[in-house]
């Protein structure tokens, strides 16, 4: 599946020998990941070539005359899809070259030397785990040594990842992004301009049965009923009167495993809620919170008059979706270094044997985009385990396993309608676009 890679803006920087090159900023999940040079992503390709051979897609030829503003927008256009469709490769996404490259090309396009650090991962009751790391340690590195000091089964760790988030005023958090495993979370935090952002740990799949894979495991079930406990308590899954008077009585009794079981009934456990946003039905400008997981996205509507309205989109019935940035960049020097104001992220979906767009504007866009992917995901490892005879690719939890989907089992999630560009142009010499995550 496509990570959401984009190039959003370009910029022409003197060299010197008189000349100018152009600097890409490319943007990881809405932040600012790295700014790199056509000639070193070329470099790259060449050496992913040797490994990979004729498996990488197209890269963007050189040209050896000056560019005019039509080439120079197509390039970029080209080398967004290259890094979207590159990375859509697993095999791809654990080879040392790749990793190796974006390991020095994220340090070096915010200037921070490897070396020793501390890094507070908080957990999901909200205690902190300081950890010796280095500055260039991925994520994954990072993940490996918390579960290890957790105690964590080897084998239960690609069931959680590592997300940035924010914390506010009134001890509540926000879930900002999922880190990339490739990612630098030190990096990523030094470089993040959102206020009071941590590094935490949280479970990473959407599908609540799939706590049944983890209860062996003592740490990771300790994580699970942490994060169920927070959950309750902060308001993302909501219990019913009876519901809560039992859970406050297994919880005194400290009774986890007992605990667990009972939240899975509980309306949007194991979900993900994104703060409160807007969208654009029944009218444009109402109030929407998200809750997503269970294979569905939860909406609570705040009506005109002030009422409420629970709609309920079970993922069988969106085809696609789409992520767009409206909004303007416009610090030439030094691109902002997130995309996160004016977002939407728009799905289609049946209703009544039509197809309709359903419209959000909320600045975690990006990780409602994630989200979906990763609900696609665990529905098809589902139906493969329901249908031996169908062939699938194994999703994170089980890295060790390579096979392949077959074509006919896939739906279309990559059929858009094509948009007017809403990006304005600033004044300068840089280079705008529209950043449109076309998944799957």
């Amino acid at each position: 599946m496509k990570m959401h890679f984009c190039i959003p803006v370009s910029q022409q920087r003197p060299d010197g020998l008189g000349g100018r090159y152009v600097l890409y900023s490319v943007y990881l999940d809405g932040f600012l990941f790295c700014r790199v040079r056509y000639s070193q992503l070329h470099r790259w390709n060449e050496q992913l070539k040797r490994v990979f051979g004729n498996c990488l897609p197209p890269f963007p030829p050189k040209y050896y005359l000056a560019m005019t503003t039509s080439m120079a927008n197509e390039r970029r256009d080209q080398l967004e899809q290259y890094l979207q469709t590159v990375t859509a490769d697993p095999n791809v996404l654990r080879s040392d070259v790749f990793i190796e490259f974006l390991r020095l090309v994220q340090l070096r396009t915010f200037n921070i030397p490897a070396q020793k650090a501390f890094l507070d991962v908080f957990l999901p009751d909200g205690r902190s785990m300081k950890v010796d790391i280095l500055t260039s340690d991925t994520a994954e590195r990072i993940l490996e040594v918390v579960s290890h000091r957790l105690g964590l089964y080897q084998e239960l760790i690609g069931y959680f990842g590592l997300f940035l988030l924010q914390f506010h005023k009134n001890g509540k958090h926000s879930v900002v992004k999922k880190l990339a495993d490739f990612e630098l979370p030190y990096v990523s935090l030094q470089s993040s301009e959102v206020e009071n952002c941590k590094a935490g740990l949280r479970k990473w799949y959407l599908d609540p049965a799939l706590d049944s894979m983890l209860m062996d495991c003592r740490a990771a079930v300790d994580l699970l009923y942490m994060q169920a406990v927070q959950d309750i308590k902060k308001g993302w899954a909501k219990p019913t009167p009876v519901q809560r008077e039992e859970l406050e009585a297994l919880q005194k009794e400290d009774n986890q495993t007992k605990f667990l079981e009972l939240s899975r009934d509980v309306q949007h456990y194991g979900c993900m809620q994104l703060d409160p946003c807007t969208c654009d039905s029944p009218e444009p400008g109402c109030g929407v919170v998200l809750s997503v997981g269970n294979n569905s996205i939860s909406c609570c509507l705040t009506l005109p008059d002030n009422q409420t309205q629970e709609v309920l989109f079970q993922m069988c019935r969106v085809r696609c979706w789409q992520v767009t940035f409206l909004g303007t960049l416009l610090d030439m020097d030094e691109p902002q270094r997130t995309l996160n104001q004016n977002l939407e992220l728009r799905f289609q979906y049946s209703e009544d044997s039509h197809w309709q767009w359903f419209v959000i504007y909320t600045k975690q866009a990006f990780l409602l985009s994630s989200c979906l992917k990763k609900m696609i995901s665990e529905k098809m490892v589902k139906l493969a385990a329901e249908n031996p005879e169908m062939q699938i690719e194994v999703p994170e939890q089980d890295k060790s396993k390579r096979q392949h989907v077959q074509q006919s089992q896939q739906k279309d999630y990559s059929s858009f309608p094509s948009r007017k560009s809403k990006i304005k142009k600033a004044d300068g010499d840089c280079t705008f676009g529209t950043v449109k995550e076309e998944d799957l």
